[in-house]
């Protein structure tokens, strides 16, 4: 009976919302649409890299109304894009689990990426074109590790399972946790400080208990990380610019 049930809620699930392009000040600019049937309300934001807008729309709601929706907030979406331009990091530094470190290009041929840490300075040897490419897989590997280590101490404390941990450079969210156990996460989390990498496997790890956000999930989550609030406003300031760099 299961599968009957799932069958027919896939028949009435609605088609996929086709994506759109606008022009914002000469910039095309991709526009995805969710359905969100606990919305309220028409709600349009960025991704974190501003690569893209999107338009998450109460279930009431047509794509034509959505799409009137984004051309009437064109103004506020060139806003957004000049101060993208602004937004520019110095290409010679670099932050590491939360500090700035200067990028030294050493123009040896052969060598591995090393930290000079007196110096406060990240030694990156070989071609400078291809400079930033290898220390982002550098800092992949390195956030992979930090991770991986940190799910499974994590998950034996709140007494759960973890089958396979990924990282990625997602834009969209810092980490998620799938129904069977995986768990994936944005490499630029190696950038942020310590404290903030935590509270994002803990955030992760405890949905292998509690797959929603109700109040036994955050009381999870503060018993293991109870500075959760101070490492979300550290995300929420500085996530763009960890997006911006690399």
């Amino acid at each position: 009976m299961r599968g009957v049930a799932r069958f027919l809620k896939n028949l009435v699930r609605p088609e996929p919302l086709a994506p759109m392009v606008i022009d914002a000040g000469g910039t095309s600019l991709p526009v995805v649409f969710r359905k969100n049937a606990n919305a309220r309300r028409l709600v349009l934001r960025f991704s974190r890299d501003l690569s893209e807008v999107r338009v998450t729309m109460p279930g009431r709601v047509s794509r034509n109304e959505a799409m009137a929706f984004v051309n009437k907030s064109q103004g506020w979406i060139e806003k957004q894009l000049a101060k993208r331009e602004t937004q520019t990091e110095d290409p010679s530094r670099v932050l590491f689990r939360g500090e700035e470190y200067e990028l030294v290009y050493t123009g040896e041929l052969r060598g591995l990426i090393s930290i000079d840490l007196p110096q406060a300075r990240i030694l990156v040897p070989g071609d400078k074109a291809h400079a930033p490419r290898r220390l982002a897989d550098w800092m992949a590997r390195e956030a992979k590790r930090e991770l991986t280590e940190a799910s499974h101490r994590r998950a034996a404390e709140m007494g759960v399972h973890v089958s396979r941990v990924s990282v990625r450079d997602q834009k969209s969210r810092w980490g998620s946790c799938s129904s069977s156990g995986d768990l994936s996460y944005s490499w630029r989390l190696i950038m942020a400080p310590p404290h903030v990498l935590d509270y994002v496997v803990v955030h992760e790890t405890a949905h292998l208990r509690h797959m929603n956000h109700g109040p036994a999930y955050w009381r999870l989550v503060l018993k293991h990380c109870p500075n959760a609030a101070d490492a979300k406003d550290w995300l929420k300031a500085n996530g763009g610019k960890l997006h911006r760099m690399l």
